[in-house]
């Protein structure tokens, strides 16, 4: 998992996602392997709920987790867009450029984060 978790990094600059927190390349890739995965390793004698995954012959459950996953994206991809166009339609994005070049600390909050003097 750390191995995807660090390569779902790594597109992040390439794809030039604005992720400041690493959230999709850390929690979406990483929880994304996790889920599928548990379809895979998924057994009884850990949940007896569940009659196992796909290597203790139940083939079935990986594409419930398929579906799980898929069914997950998609609703935080469509939470997340109604929250920015929401955000957007009522205070932006981004702050201005004068903001970002004296620093969010400084053009926000009249503070300063780190004095290295």
């Amino acid at each position: 998992a750390g191995v995807a978790c660090f390569y779902g990094l790594s597109i992040k600059g390439k794809l030039k996602i604005d992720d400041a927190l690493d959230v999709l390349g850390i929690h979406g890739v990483g929880g994304t392997l996790g889920a599928i995965l548990t379809g895979v390793f998924a057994t009884s004698s850990v949940n007896s709920a569940i009659t196992g995954g796909a290597l203790y012959g139940n083939p079935g459950q990986l594409w419930i987790q398929l579906v799980g996953v898929v069914a997950a994206w998609v609703f935080s991809f469509a939470i997340s867009m109604f929250l920015l166009f929401g955000i957007k339609a009522v205070m932006g994005l981004r702050v201005d450029e004068d903001a970002e070049i004296r620093g969010l600390d400084l053009a926000e909050h009249n503070e300063e984060g780190y004095i290295l003097d």
